[in-house]
C-alpha cells in the first residue's frame, strides 16, 4: 500500500534535527514490506524576495525541492506564510501549494491513503487533499497542535471538520487522547500510538566514560552530579525553572547541561549569572544526535519542566540510556513514569524540582532498571501498530 504523508514538521538537509521523530516513524513504516511512503513537507516562507527575507527564514531558501532521506522521497514545496497573521489561513495556503504536486504524484503512481503528522495546520490540509484525490486519510496529534491550536476557535473548527471525516485519529498518549475528546474530537476514532525508540543508539553506557567525553568536548566537569535538560530554549520548556532549582538548598555541587538552541538563551544566561550558578550551567547548543546518548548516559537525571507536552521523545530516550526523569504532571507523564526507577513527577516550581532531583541523585537506581522502563518503546512496534491502523483505514475506504 502507498501512503502520502503530509508533515510541516520534518527534517531537511539544512535542518536535520527538525521533526526527527516524525522522520523515524515514517522511515520505520517504509522499511516494512507492506508499505511505500512518500512525504510532502510544506515549508512556509513570507512572500518576500531573498534579499528582504528575515534572517530566520533565509536558510530555508536553500532546501532542495526534493530529496531522499533513508530511502523515503521527501518533497519540500513552499507555501506563503504571514508570520503571526496567517494561522487560520495556513491549511488553505498549504493546499494551494501542495495539491498540484499531490495530483501529479498520484497520477504517476496512485496512493492508497493520505495522512497528516500534525493536527494543525496539517490535518485540515490533508483532509482537503485526500478529498480531492478521492482517498481516505488519518491525522496524528502530538501535543501543542491540540493544546495551542485546539483553543483557537477558527483552528478548532477546521480541526473538528477534518476529524469527522478521518478514517483514524492517532494520539501520542492517552492523556492527549483525553484532551482531544474534551475538545469535541470524535473519541471513537482515536487510537493511542506511542512513539518509537532506536535501542541501538539509546542504551546504558559507562557513566565515567560518557563524562570523560563530555568534559573533553563540552568542558563539563568529569565528576560530581550532572543533570541534563534537553529541548529548545523557549519559555514553555521551563529551563528557567531548572536553573532556579540549582540555587535551592541541597543542590550545591550539581551541574546542569542545557542541550538546545532558541531565543531564550541570553535571558537564561543572565538568570544563571543573577543566581550565581553560571559556573554550574553549561550551554551545549544544538547537540548532534550521536552525542545525545552520551549526554543522557553521563547524567544522573534528566529534567524537563515543560508547560505542556504530549509525550516527549526525549523522556523515552533518557530512560533508555538509564537516566531517570524529573518532569511535571503533564501529557503522558504518568504513562511513562510507571515504576519508581523511572523518576519523579514534580510541580513546576524550583523547590519541588530540586527535591526530586536530590532524591534521585542521593538514591540512584541501576541504569539497567531505568532502561527497562523504556523497553516497550521501539520503532518496530510503532511501525507495526501504524501499519495495522492504516490498513484498516484503507480497507474501510
Amino acid at each position: 500500500m502507498r501512503l502520502l504523508s503530509l508533515s510541516t514538521l520534518y527534517p531537511a538537509s539544512l535542518r536535520p534535527g527538525f521533526g526527527r521523530f516524525v522522520a523515524r516513524q515514517m522511515e520505520a513504516l517504509a522499511a516494512r514490506p507492506d508499505w511505500d511512503v512518500t512525504v510532502i513537507n510544506p515549508i512556509g516562507l513570507p512572500p518576500l524576495p531573498g534579499a528582504l527575507m528575515p534572517r530566520i527564514y533565509r536558510p530555508l531558501l536553500e532546501i532542495p525541492p526534493m530529496e531522499r532521506r533513508s530511502g523515503v522521497p521527501v518533497h519540500h514545496p513552499r507555501f506563503r506564510l504571514l508570520p503571526g497573521l496567517s494561522g487560520r489561513l495556513n491549511p488553505a495556503l498549504i493546499v494551494r501549494a501542495v495539491l498540484p504536486l499531490a495530483r501529479r504524484l498520484h497520477a504517476e503512481q496512485p496512493f492508497d491513503m493520505v495522512d497528516a503528522q500534525f493536527f494543525y495546520p496539517d490535518g485540515p490540509a490533508a483532509a482537503r487533499i485526500a478529498d480531492a484525490l478521492g482517498l481516505p486519510y488519518a491525522i496524528k496529534a502530538r501535543g501543542s497542535d491540540i493544546h495551542v491550536w485546539g483553543h483557537r476557535p477558527e483552528a478548532l473548527r477546521q480541526m473538528t471538520a477534518a476529524a469527522q471525516g478521518a478514517g483514524a485519529l492517532l494520539s501520542v498518549s492517552q492523556a492527549l487522547a483525553d484532551d482531544m475528546a474534551d475538545l469535541g474530537l470524535p473519541e471513537r476514532a482515536i487510537t493511542v500510538h506511542y512513539t518509537g525508540l532506536d535501542h541501538g543508539r539509546f542504551h546504558p553506557r559507562p557513566r565515567a566514560a560518557s563524562r570523560a567525553i563530555l568534559a573533553e568536548r563540552f568542558h563539563i566537569p568529569a565528576d560530581g552530579p550532572l543533570v541534563a535538560c534537553v529541548g529548545a530554549l523557549i519559555a514553555i520548556k521551563g529551563q528557567a525553572l531548572a536553573i532556579k532549582a540549582l540555587a535551592e538548598p541541597g543542590m550545591e555541587g550539581v551541574s546542569l547541561a542545557l542541550a538546545g538552541t532558541g531565543p531564550d538563551e541570553a535571558a537564561l544566561r543572565a538568570l544563571a549569572r543573577q543566581l550565581d550558578v553560571a559556573h554550574r550551567v553549561h550551554f551545549m547548543g544544538a547537540l548532534g544526535h550521536d552525542f545525545m546518548p552520551v549526554l543522557m548516559a553521563g547524567a544522573s537525571a534528566m529534567v524537563l519542566p515543560s508547560e505542556r507536552e504530549g509525550l516527549a521523545n526525549v523522556w523515552i530516550e533518557a530512560l533508555a540510556c538509564g537516566t531517570p526523569l524529573v518532569i511535571p504532571d503533564i501529557g503522558g507523564a504518568r504513562e511513562v513514569l510507571m515504576a519508581p526507577a523511572a523518576g519523579r513527577i514534580a510541580a513546576r516550581e524550583p523547590a519541588a524540582i530540586a527535591r526530586a532531583l536530590a532524591a534521585l541523585i542521593s538514591q540512584p537506581s541501576a541504569p539497567e532498571a531505568v532502561a527497562a522502563c523504556a523497553a516497550r518503546f521501539s520503532w518496530e512496534n510503532n511501525a507495526a501498530m501504524l501499519a495495522d491502523v492504516y490498513g484498516k483505514v484503507v480497507a474501510g475506504g
